[in-house]
C-alpha cells in the first residue's frame, strides 16, 4: 500500500468515526441523558465542531441544525480531500 492510499484510507476512517459520533450524539440528545460516561465523550467530542456552526446558523428555536450541516461539510470535505489526492 502506497502513501496515498494510505492517506485516503486514514481520511475515510476519520469521517466515518466522526460521522458517527455526531449521528449517536443526536439519538442520545432525544432521550434523558446524564453527563457522563459515553453522552459525556459524545458531547465532548462533537461540540468543538458543531458549536461553532451553530453559532453562524439562524436561531429555530427547539430545532438543531448544526449535525445536519456539520454531516453535510464532512461529507464535503472528504470528497474535497480525496479527490485532490
Amino acid at each position: 500500500m502506497d502513501f496515498i492510499s494510505f492517506l485516503k484510507q486514514t481520511l475515510n476512517i476519520l469521517a466515518d468515526v466522526f460521522t458517527m459520533l455526531i449521528f449517536l450524539r443526536v439519538i442520545f440528545s432525544w432521550f434523558r441523558h446524564e453527563a457522563y460516561g459515553l453522552t459525556r465523550f459524545l458531547f465532548q467530542s462533537t461540540e468543538p465542531v458543531l458549536a461553532p456552526i451553530r453559532r453562524l446558523l439562524p436561531s429555530l428555536g427547539m430545532l438543531d441544525l448544526s449535525p445536519l450541516v456539520a454531516l453535510l461539510l464532512i461529507g464535503l470535505l472528504r470528497s474535497l480531500l480525496i479527490s485532490a489526492l
